[in-house]
């Protein structure tokens, strides 16, 4: 039995499908490895040796998930599983698919095992898309073999992917190409003169390809989208045809934005390692995280936030004024914008970074606040109640209050502040580093005179 062919649903290769490209397609296209061999980076999963290369070279094929960065191979890598598993190909876009699609998909690969026995390898491009109905369609075929499936995805698995289908694939991680391993897909394509830009006699100078490849940011489609412009442009001007500096130049005007999800892991790793930077005490590696995120287009407005948390989770009273410096810079980036607001925050990283640290306010707060939510609603002492009606000072309010401001060095030693019920709690350790130490060293004095109080107070009684 004929399989059915759904037009413009699904693309197939397998057995007796070539995964390489047809010569009228784009370069990035045309150029995609026809073989291992052909395959670059990923050497951590496909290196000599490596369980994930025995297992496409033996032909077993299981459900798995490749999630990594754009332009780093996660469709060519499925194509060649397929071609190697000897099963038929079938694709959707989580961009374009629904649920009717995803049935089409497996009563095709229902037919395929009848009619031949064999596996149906079924990739899912952008997965993350899915939502959870969609992904639950999958299921029950991957659980009785009707299909194998593969599914790529830029974001965390983790989050986006449903824990039953996670639990039935295997995720591989697929990392950024290098600058070495980009310029190899370059020179690859400008020698190849059946599907690459061979035949154009076009050429290119050494420090160009590197120049390129660094554009790229680790994305080889990118890399080769922008080699094929470059190509086009140096065929328009006659002669021979040569990239150079002016023309590459001019490719590459239009800018490269480095890749920074806004909301996705790279965000949050970036945030993440600013944050790191600045408690870590390194200013410089502080102000290259923050020239990536605003490079790849945060919102400075954001940042400006975070440094303010910074300034309390990190810092706090070893430094105060190191709040002030980063509510400063958020004022300015507010009032006037880039570049000057970006400026004030450098300025404001720096200081941070640079800054005394201590984290014992964030301690303290947590652990009062864990006090505030377990203990209840306890009542406010009597003589710490204000009164002021003449009924309140009947019912003692604010009777025996001691006033710190009449007492000796303007502290009231051993006057109790907590709910009698807690007895006292201390939360607050200030660290020997920055202003936070002379804090410390005045604590150390003030428990001294409740102390003496106390011993006091216990020989009168």
């Amino acid at each position: 039995m004929a399989n059915p062919v759904y037009p413009g649903l699904f693309d197939e290769a397998g057995a007796g499908h070539p995964v390489e490209s047809t010569s009228a397609g784009p370069l990035a296209d045309r150029m995609r490895p026809a073989t291992l061999a052909e395959f670059v980076g990923q050497e951590h999963l496909l290196g000599e040796g490596k369980p994930l290369r025995r297992l496409i070279e033996a032909g077993t094929v299981h459900s798995m998930i490749f999630w990594g960065p754009p332009g780093t191979g996660k469709t060519t890598l499925a194509r060649l599983i397929a071609r190697h598993a000897k099963a038929q190909f079938l694709t959707l876009s989580a961009v374009l698919a629904g649920v009717k699609d995803i049935r089409a998909a497996v009563e095709q690969a229902r037919l395929h095992k009848q009619a031949s026995g064999g596996d149906t390898i079924l990739f899912v491009d952008e997965v993350h898309r899915f939502n959870k109905v969609q992904q639950d369609a999958f299921l029950p075929h991957v659980e009785d073999g009707t299909l194998l499936f593969i599914g790529a995805t830029t974001e965390n698995p983790s989050f986006e992917v449903i824990g039953a289908l996670l639990s039935r694939a295997r995720v591989y991680v697929l990392k950024s190409l290098t600058s070495d391993d980009i310029e190899r897909v370059i020179r690859h394509a400008l020698a190849d003169g059946e599907r690459g830009a061979g035949q154009s006699g076009v050429v290119m100078a050494d420090d160009l390809i590197t120049m390129l490849a660094e554009a790229a940011d680790g994305d080889a489609r990118r890399a080769l989208n922008l080699l094929e412009v470059a190509v086009a442009l140096a065929e328009e001007g006659g002669g021979k045809a040569r990239i150079d500096e002016e023309l590459l130049g001019m490719v590459l005007s239009g800018g490269t934005p480095r890749r920074f999800d806004k909301g996705g892991d790279n965000f949050y790793d970036q945030i993440s390692a600013l944050h790191k930077s600045i408690r870590g005490s390194a200013p410089d590696a502080s102000l290259y995280w923050l020239a990536r995120m605003l490079d790849g287009g945060c919102d400075p407005l954001y940042i400006a936030r975070r440094l303010v948390r910074v300034a309390s989770e990190d810092i706090g009273t070893a430094d105060p004024r190191a709040l002030t410096t980063a509510l400063d810079a958020w004022n300015v980036q507010v009032r006037l914008g880039s570049p000057e607001g970006e400026l004030a925050l450098g300025q404001a990283v720096v200081y941070l970074a640079c800054a005394a640290k201590s984290d014992a306010v964030y301690k303290a707060f947590g652990a009062a606040m864990g006090d505030a939510k377990a203990q209840g609603s306890l009542e406010v002492p009597v003589h710490l109640r204000n009164a002021p009606t003449r009924l309140m000072e009947k019912l003692g309010h604010g009777r025996d209050y001691r006033h710190a401001h009449d007492e000796p060095e303007g502290y009231a030693a051993g006057e109790r502040y907590f709910p009698e019920q807690m007895g006292e709690r201390r939360y607050y350790s200030p660290s020997d580093r920055g202003i936070e130490g002379r804090i410390a060293e005045k604590l150390a004095r003030l428990r001294a005179l409740d102390k003496a109080h106390d011993q006091d107070d216990g020989e009168e009684k």
